[in-house]
């Protein structure tokens, strides 16, 4: 896993609602976990584009419905900064459920852009991804 080259900030706390942008069946994830995250006792994990994270799916098909799934955030609301000086902020939260460890999409087709950071660190989603912001 590639680290991130722009400065963003963590803005998406445990409990957040996230859409996804997938064919995978689940429509709002809730995230409880973020993977690789290490913070002080008592202070809330957040999460920021290009993080994998552990969610449940709240609505979806009902096989998907309540179950643990792995999801990478590709966009995000909260403005960032790119090393060369562009801002970057998307309409909205936005995460892709994948199937493993290495990032690789449980769909086939992902809706909207997607951040070029994401891009970078997990190649997966860039193979299926239709614009890259």
């Amino acid at each position: 896993m590639k680290s991130i080259s722009a400065s963003i900030p963590k803005c998406l706390p445990h409990g957040a609602l996230v859409d996804t942008c997938d064919n995978s069946g689940a429509k709002v994830l809730r995230i409880f976990g973020v993977k690789g995250h290490k913070t002080v006792k008592g202070r809330m994990p957040s999460a920021r584009i290009g993080d994998m994270v552990k969610a449940s799916v709240v609505k979806g098909r009902p096989d998907m419905r309540k179950t643990v799934v792995l999801a990478v955030i590709v966009r995000q609301k909260k403005e960032y900064t790119r090393p060369d000086g562009t801002r970057v902020k998307f309409e909205d939260n936005s995460a892709v459920v994948v199937k493993d460890d290495k990032g690789n999409p449980k769909g086939t087709i992902l809706k909207g852009p997607v951040a070029k950071e994401a891009c970078e660190r997990w190649s997966g989603i860039a193979k299926i991804s239709s614009m890259i912001v």
